[in-house]
């Protein structure tokens, strides 16, 4: 069974959080919300996607699910 939207949402968001907190650190100060989701989208998104759509395949291939 194909994960929920909005699951897949929250994922996202919280992936995306994690991105704005580590680019923070490095920068010393809030980089804010924009600037992360920016710098996400465009170098890091795809290759998470792919990773988790991988998990999520995994998942849906263990016995008892």
């Amino acid at each position: 069974m194909p994960a929920e939207p909005y699951t897949e949402f929250l994922c996202e968001r919280e992936e995306l959080m994690r991105h704005k907190w580590v680019m923070s650190e490095k920068a010393g100060k809030d980089v804010g919300f924009e600037a992360a989701l920016v710098d996400w989208a465009f170098n890091h998104r795809s290759e998470w996607r792919k990773q988790r759509n991988l998990a999520i395949g995994a998942d849906e291939r263990k016995p008892g699910k």
